[in-house]
């Protein structure tokens, strides 16, 4: 077992994981340390993490006041190995603040279960207060949310864009209803490596059927190129709109796209 090989889906998920929610720290001499802390509800990933690495690492609990509880009970996965750092380093986790500025790794990898580790970590699974299935990401990387969008496009054809939270500039990308069931049935599949929370969630959310109070689900409308010379020469949005009987928004993001492939083909 060569430890981090990608291709191995335990591996890719925890790297995906370990990107979204794990730490590297540098000290002086070469000295440093991996950690991932958990609420003790999810102890036993880190054991799994552990049993997949073959460096000395360690599991701690502690209890702590927090912002939400007077006792909040955690646990943190440590590993010192600076050969294990370095394998990280070089597969895309950085030291120090990295949020912004993770990506998928370059490398052959697993890629579903390789997001599956990135939602565990990040992510959210289940239903909303209206009894809606959903998957979601929030993270502040556009290479992740973008490749999110991708995988989703050309693996199970539901398209989606990421775009920033207007607040705090993160991105929220969110799959509902049937494309949600979907999702979590691709990712959680029987005897994959998850967060047992998430996985129990993934269960019920692929159990949703559409009730029959609720409209069936919209059909999505291919661009023809006439429709696209009309959008591109309408002298507005509305008359574009108007023209082709389609809503605003959908015009609206179809000449952004077309514009942007124009824009990348010049440069």
């Amino acid at each position: 077992m060569t430890f981090m090989d990608l291709e191995d889906p335990r591996y890719a998920y925890m790297f995906g994981f370990l990107q979204a929610d794990g730490h590297l720290s540098a000290g002086t001499r070469q000295r440093g340390r991996l950690s991932v802390e958990l609420s003790y509800r999810d102890i036993d990933i880190l054991h799994a993490f552990q049993e997949l690495c073959p460096y000395n690492s360690s599991i701690r609990e502690r209890t702590r006041a927090t912002n939400f509880s007077e006792s909040h009970r955690s646990a943190t996965w440590t590993v010192h190995s600076l050969e294990a750092r370095n394998r990280l380093v070089e597969l895309g986790l950085p030291y120090g603040r990295k949020s912004a500025s993770i990506a998928p790794p370059r490398v052959p990898f697993s890629r579903r279960d390789y997001l599956r580790g990135i939602i565990d970590a990040d992510g959210s699974v289940g239903h909303t207060a209206q009894g809606l299935p959903f998957v979601g990401l929030t993270t502040a990387s556009t290479a992740i949310a973008t490749y999110l969008c991708r995988y989703t496009r050309l693996a199970l054809g539901i398209p989606r864009l990421p775009g920033r939270n207007a607040r705090d500039h993160v991105y929220n990308v969110m799959y509902m209803r049937e494309s949600g069931v979907s999702l979590a049935d691709h990712l959680y599949y029987p005897g994959s490596l998850a967060l047992e929370r998430k996985r129990s969630a993934a269960a019920e959310v692929s159990h949703w059927t559409r009730p029959s109070h609720m409209g069936p689900p919209r059909q999505r409308r291919s661009w023809t190129q006439l429709e696209d010379r009309i959008l591109l020469n309408a002298s507005s949005i509305a008359e574009a709109a108007e023209q082709l009987g389609r809503s605003e928004q959908s015009c609206n993001l179809r000449r952004w796209r077309l514009r942007k492939k124009t824009q990348g083909q010049t440069h």
